[in-house]
């Protein structure tokens, strides 16, 4: 990528020319044309309607958080303290920390095998960050956050029923 105030032909995808120091963070950023491109680069989280999260207090017993989201039908519950997100208890938590380890899962607090401070989106994140954020956590689930409204989510699943949808 060549730098455009001193020339410098720097490696692709650098922030910075190594030369000058020049910011090139915006310099080779795509531009959408149409289709799904231009609705993952474009579109807002906000306009997927992510779906209320289920919310739990870290001292929740790990079976009733558990039933929760069997009954629910959602893969995953928001552990909030005092307003404040403090973790998120997934189905792939239930999978990695609870097989074949013997607890008493009507006493055990969900802060116990939570994920703790988890990566969250804004309501005003596009698509494309929130896919790239999945992709490089490796997360099926991430939080919304906006001030002053319900705790949301957004999953794997509603990013492919949404594409479904809207991207043709």
């Amino acid at each position: 990528m060549t730098c455009p105030d001193c020339g410098h032909d720097n490696i692709a995808g650098a922030d910075h020319c190594d030369h000058c120091g020049q910011n090139l963070s915006s310099v080779d950023v795509p531009r959408p044309k149409s289709g799904l491109q231009r609705t993952i680069m474009e579109t807002p989280l906000r306009d997927l309607n992510p779906a209320l999260a289920l919310t739990a207090p870290p001292s929740e017993p790990v079976a009733k958080v558990i039933r929760m989201m069997r009954d629910n039908r959602q893969g995953s519950v928001l552990v909030v303290d005092h307003g404040r997100l403090v973790g998120i208890f997934t189905e792939r938590d239930i999978v990695n920390r609870l097989t074949g380890v013997k607890r008493d899962l009507d006493t055990l607090p969900i802060a116990q095998v939570m994920t703790k401070d988890p990566k969250a989106l804004r309501e005003d994140d596009t698509l494309a960050f929130a896919l790239h954020r999945m992709s490089i956590g490796n997360y099926r689930h991430v939080p919304i956050t906006a001030e002053g409204m319900p705790l949301r989510f957004i999953s794997v699943r509603g990013v492919l029923a949404y594409l479904n949808q809207h991207a043709r």
